[in-house]
């Protein structure tokens, strides 16, 4: 039983390794979409993509986690990688101003979505609770 319990584990490892990795791809693409929507004009929260992010969640989900648990999930990814395209935005921002790095104050764009101007409900909601 012991062993069981170790193999188990062994593979949440192994499972986690691989989704960290996927993860950073994601973002990588969060970054590389970012930048187009910097060079287009366009701004980063998108609500009728992330409206179709989470549907494509629903139908690939087969369980064991519910349909409100892995909402949660994507809603945190597609926070994280808008948050990822905000710092970006600001980084970039800063290179043309010849600074380095980005300011530490925290401006307005450099906020997480919940504390940013057009935030979705959820994100906002989340703050609350946190």
């Amino acid at each position: 039983m012991k062993a069981d319990l170790e193999d188990l584990r062994r593979r949440i490892d192994l499972l986690d390794e691989s989704l960290v990795k996927l993860l950073s791809a994601r973002a990588a693409c969060a970054l590389e979409i970012g930048r187009l929507k910097r060079e287009m004009k366009i701004p980063i929260y998108q609500p009728a993509r992330e409206a179709e992010v989470l549907q494509n969640v629903e139908k690939a989900n087969l369980g064991p986690l519910d349909q409100p648990a892995m909402k949660r999930l994507f809603e945190r990814i597609i926070d994280e990688a808008r948050h990822l395209e905000r710092i970006a935005e600001v980084t970039q921002a800063a290179a043309s101003e010849g600074r380095r790095e980005p300011p530490r104050s925290g401006g307005p764009s450099a906020q997480r979505g919940g504390e940013s101007e057009g935030a979705p409900p959820s994100e906002v909601q989340s703050k609350k609770e946190h």
